[in-house]
């Protein structure tokens, strides 16, 4: 490389560090159509995209934007999938080595699903659906506005639901506690 070049280099890495622009990751894979059974590091779906996953594996985070949607079947992430303001989110018959948060957006179900850590449906105003998952941590479902279905999941540590409206429906879940809405699902 030439010695004139590499000052010039640091100083606009260094400029954009300083102006607040987030630098790109190349590890950082955009899902704006359909991807199949390939390996990526993270997965981000974009504000207002929409992304199907088929056998795809994310060795980090999935994180989905606002307005955006995932459909994924038989997908391995092992890190978290993020979702906060989404429109839709549906996770079925995969693993996820991290927690799934659902937040503040609109529908999701999370179908057949082994989750090493917590699930978190928090502030949502669609229809929820979460059947037949193992769920290794915590299920929390807090302030939810459009109806939610909790039916025949393993959760190995507290179920806790608190202030959904309508109070979530179901049964068949196992937990080491039920608490609050969901004390008798």
């Amino acid at each position: 490389m030439d010695m004139k070049m590499k000052p010039q280099a640091l100083g606009l890495a260094a400029l954009l560090s300083l102006s607040g622009i987030p630098a790109a990751h190349a590890a950082d894979f955009r899902c704006t159509g359909a991807v199949g059974a390939s390996t990526v590091d993270n997965l981000i779906v974009p504000d207002g995209a929409s992304c199907s996953l088929n056998g795809t594996v994310v060795q980090g985070n999935l994180k989905v934007g606002r307005g955006a949607t995932l459909r994924a079947n038989g997908i391995r992430v092992e890190g978290n999938i993020q979702a906060e303001g989404a429109a839709a989110v549906t996770t079925s018959n995969s693993r996820v080595g991290g927690n799934i948060q659902i937040k503040q957006g609109g529908a999701a179900s999370i179908l057949s699903v082994v989750i090493d850590g917590d699930l978190q449906f928090e502030e949502n105003r669609g229809a929820l659906n979460a059947t037949a998952n193992d769920v290794r941590g915590n299920l929390q479902a807090v302030k939810n506005r459009g109806g939610l279905t909790l039916a025949n999941n393993l959760i190995r540590e507290n179920l806790q639901c608190k202030e959904n409206s309508p109070a979530p429906t179901g049964g068949g879940n196992r937990a080491g506690s039920k608490e609050d809405q969901c004390a008798s699902l």
